[in-house]
């Protein structure tokens, strides 16, 4: 029995679940009948207040007590996607379905504990956005441009590809470039919030530049298993980064997530940070524009990465892939066997409707996957963002050891130019592991392996 069937049985996440997975292992320890369970968690959430002072059921009666009532009668509905996830993350999915304005929801198999939502987390909602369910790092993107250079100059010109990378991007909190880049992207209308407005000119000096946290630029081998476009099968390299909307992005995050908490003082302390906006109020439609820009100026740094370091390298683009997560999309539905208007929130998951091109990476020293969606009605059309991590950046920079890292990345092929002990691949999960359990969801085209990884150095704050 897990957390989700406890759920299931009327026990309210958090600590009520945790109070209820000590009793199921104290109860199997006494040789309890397993079969028996269901049957006894339904007996203490019926009336929770006639086993209180129960050696073996008091503490699970007593945190179900304290638990704060239902925002809502019928949470709504949703499914989840892998075994053995974070009981808080499952928690966190289950409290957002409760919502008022919750449809309907999906967890995918490389969720973790996240703000409000969990990362890995799909919400459908009714004519709402909750920032905190799209991300602090709004509208953050995998993309992928397959170039014309012979796999073996890998090797041979590992130095000028690495020069590339170094002179062509920043990384870190803060970066930015002395002599700022353009793009199209600075022409639109950065008034149409005044977090936006205000913030234009950082944007601007942070153009073209990848951040911090799990961000990242990097070359390896593409193997593509079909023809993609117009590129047939074979092996080429690839350029891949991982990034979002910088500093401007979290500005934006941050002050409508205050305005929304501000808005629903009447949500319990659990809830807050689902704290939502109507797109038919001011806030909302503000908050639907600023988004929608961050989206635009995220796509445009790494357009500038890759166009950037294509012309430094005087190499040309085969194929150019990309997709993003932390949105929100407005999207048509079929719910309980009606088609809906909703809002769907993709918090670290990927858009994977039928037919949709994604990309799903692993970690510095596993592969990442080029995917094909199949339109899983369950899944709200998606699938992972990733790997998913196994463990806090506290726990791995008290754990791992550099030395024994790198014997790690020597084996695996690749060459580090710089990263934190946070991002080590032994922090995330078996991405071949996460590809399985979502084989229903998306289709595999073909796998890039990196070679060269720079990341942000060791001590950076993460940004997402």
């Amino acid at each position: 029995m897990n957390t989700k069937n406890l759920i299931a049985l009327g026990v309210p996440p958090g600590e009520a679940t945790r109070r209820a997975m000590e009793f199921i292992a104290n109860f199997v320890l006494r040789g309890g009948d397993k079969t028996q369970l269901p049957a006894a968690v339904e007996a203490v959430v019926r009336v929770p207040a006639d086993f209180t002072t129960d050696s073996l059921r008091g503490e699970f009666a007593k945190a179900l007590l304290k638990s704060p009532r239902p925002i809502t009668a019928a949470p709504a509905p949703w499914q989840q996607w892998g075994d053995g996830l974070e009981p808080e993350a499952i928690n966190q999915m289950a409290r957002a379905c409760q919502l008022p304005v919750s449809v309907a929801g999906a967890l995918m198999p490389d969720a973790h504990v996240g703000y409000g939502l969990p990362i890995g987390g799909v919400l459908a909602t009714d004519n709402a956005v909750i920032p905190y369910a799209v991300g602090v790092d709004i509208a953050c993107r995998m993309k992928m441009t397959v170039l014309d250079l012979p796999v073996r100059e890998l090797d041979r010109k590992r130095e000028r590809l690495i020069k590339a990378i170094e002179d062509e991007t920043r990384f870190g909190v803060g970066a930015r470039f002395e002599n700022v880049r353009k793009h199209e992207v600075l022409d639109a209308d950065w008034s149409v919030s005044p977090v936006t407005k205000q913030n234009k000119m950082r944007a601007w000096s942070q153009l073209g530049t990848s951040g911090s946290g799990n961000h990242f630029v990097e070359f390896g081998v593409f193997t593509a298993r079909e023809k993609i476009h117009d590129l047939p099968p074979g092996e080429y390299v690839a350029l891949l980064t991982h990034s979002g909307s910088r500093g401007t992005g979290a500005a934006v995050c941050d002050h409508y997530s205050k305005l929304a908490m501000d808005r629903h003082p009447e949500l319990p302390k659990e809830h807050k940070h689902l704290a939502w906006l109507t797109l038919d109020s001011a806030e909302g439609q503000e908050y639907w524009a600023a988004m929608e820009l961050m989206g635009r100026y995220a796509a445009a740094n790494h357009a500038l990465i890759h166009q950037h370091i294509a012309e430094h390298l005087r190499l040309q683009v085969l194929l150019d892939l990309e997709n993003h997560h932390n949105f929100a999309w407005k999207e048509r539905h079929l719910i309980n066997r009606v088609e809906r208007d909703l809002v769907v929130h993709r918090k670290g998951a990927t858009p994977a409707g039928a037919g949709v091109l994604g990309i799903i990476p692993g970690s510095m020293a596993s592969p990442g996957f080029i995917v094909r969606g199949k339109g899983g009605v369950g899944s709200l059309n998606s699938a992972s963002h990733g790997a998913g991590r196994v463990m806090s950046r506290k726990k791995a920079n008290e754990t791992f050891e550099w030395h024994k890292v790198n014997r790690v990345l020597k084996e695996a092929g690749v060459h580090l130019i710089s990263a934190g002990l946070d991002e080590v691949p032994m922090v995330y999960k078996n991405i071949h592991q996460v590809m399985a359990a979502q084989s229903d969801l998306v289709e595999t085209l073909g796998q890039f392996n990196p070679k060269l990884v720079k990341m942000a150095p060791h001590g950076e704050r993460p940004e997402d």
